[in-house]
């Protein structure tokens, strides 16, 4: 302990100790001598990223810990090659090109000839190769880049397609079904990141609609933002203990029922920071006050005839 120095620059030692793994090539002698000695392979499967982008924190944290797996396995006799590979396939590098050409419409991808389109899309897909090479090496992970692989190399789509087809000769691919993002633009479902590359804050289509509850003189009102449901509409739940208000509007004397937290739906100036309370009785009036089931049971008419012409309070 007596060798250290009074304050240690944590930054400049890491940049030594890197220095000094690049000049001695202690990666590659490490995995040669592993080599040499017959060492078991140890096969980690790690799925390369784009290198559209720059490195962010995700991959930083993500390649810390294969980092320790892979180093672990080496430090217990095993043989493990560890090559960087690049995401060339996906959205996201046709995205970055409809952007840089202002590509809007598959015809403009057709017009301007599909191999130079694909030839476009290759000519980033390793960008910026450097910056990520720079990165992974001061966080002092290892890994070789300097024999590295593309996901678009004839090779290694090759092989994808061999080992899909072996599954399938053993039975072990089947065809189902599952709700996915789709791109009309390409035809073609979107994985999460692909669709959270064109994420926007929209606002949804919401109606209220009432229904006549049979046998009685006020109609039930429901809130929704996938009015398209309507058409095949089958059930109006009802919370059991939330509290339901039956009122009378003001305006028109139509009498609604409807949760009682929902009156700022049918209300919108009660959403507005000038609202007062004692403004509601200029609007509406409260008639009666219950439970959610006490409507349980009760009957109301469909908004269309292709259905029971009454259909029942569920909850």
């Amino acid at each position: 302990m007596s060798n250290l120095p009074p304050a240690l620059d944590f930054a400049k030692t890491e940049e030594e100790i890197c220095a000094k793994w690049k000049k001695e090539d202690t990666f590659h002698t490490q995995n040669r001598l592993s080599k040499e000695r017959g060492d078991k392979d140890y096969t980690f499967y790690d799925g390369p990223p784009f290198a559209t982008g720059l490195p962010h924190y995700g991959h930083i944290l993500a390649g810390t810990i294969k980092d320790v797996v892979t180093r672990y396995a080496c430090q217990t006799g095993n043989h493990v090659e560890r090559r960087a590979g690049w995401d060339c396939h996906g959205l996201p590098v046709e995205y970055e090109i409809d952007q840089k050409l202002n590509i809007t419409h598959r015809d403009q991808v057709l017009a301007m000839g599909i191999d130079k389109y694909n030839d476009t899309c290759k000519g980033i897909v390793t960008r910026y190769t450097k910056e990520w090479e720079a990165t992974i090496e001061r966080l002092g992970r290892w890994i070789d880049f300097e024999n590295d692989y593309k996901t678009m190399d004839l090779g290694f789509m090759e092989s994808v397609w061999w080992v899909f087809s072996r599954l399938f000769e053993k039975g072990l691919v089947y065809q189902g079904y599952k709700v996915m993002p789709f791109s009309t633009a390409c035809g073609t479902p979107l994985s999460n990141f692909e669709a959270g590359l064109n994420y926007k804050d929209v606002k949804d289509p919401s109606v209220v609609v009432s229904f006549s509850v049979v046998g009685e003189d006020y109609k039930a009102l429901a809130w929704t933002t996938t009015p398209w449901t309507l058409v095949s509409n089958l059930a109006l739940c009802v919370h059991p203990t939330m509290e339901y208000v039956k009122i009378e509007d003001v305006k028109s004397k139509e009498k609604y029922v409807l949760a009682k937290s929902r009156l700022s739906q049918l209300y919108p100036q009660m959403n507005s920071k000038k609202w007062k309370p004692m403004k509601a009785k200029e609007i509406y009036t409260v008639l009666e006050t219950f439970e959610g089931k006490a409507l349980v049971g009760r009957k109301y008419e469909p908004l269309f005839n292709f259905f029971p012409a009454t259909i029942t309070f569920p909850f």
